[in-house]
């Protein structure tokens, strides 16, 4: 069964850093490396992609993240991070991390992704 577990979101000041943390489980270990993405969603806005990475461990970043936030892997603790750096106010969202079994590569589309967590609360406000 697999189960993605997300921690790390906060109340941070404009400016401010943050790490998220995907802690991902179920899956054979050894044999399915699954492409990870981070999805954000604002009161009364769509579900958004913020970045993924892939099995292969190729990245790719929503045009208003890039240069600030940073997605890596630690494949022996099953987990994704997300850093993210220079907060913004319109960076406010419940951030969801998402698993695609067969990710050799990895695109930020809701629907590539069979996998979801419960997400974790991000606030940036002075």
């Amino acid at each position: 069964q697999v189960q993605l577990v997300e921690s790390g979101g906060d109340l941070v000041q404009p400016g401010g850093s943050l790490r998220l943390s995907c802690a991902a489980s179920g899956f054979t270990l050894g044999l399915e490396v699954p492409a990870i993405a981070w999805f954000r969603q604002a009161p009364g806005n769509e579900r958004e992609g913020v970045s993924c990475i892939s099995a292969l461990d190729s990245t790719n970043y929503l045009d208003s993240v890039k240069g600030r936030f940073t997605i890596s892997r630690d494949n022996a603790k099953n987990t994704v991070y997300l850093q993210m750096n220079s907060l913004k106010p319109e960076d406010t969202a419940v951030y969801y991390c998402a698993a695609d079994p067969g990710g050799i590569s990895c695109g930020l589309e809701f629907s590539s992704y069979d996998y979801w967590g419960q997400g974790t609360q991000v606030t940036v406000s002075s």
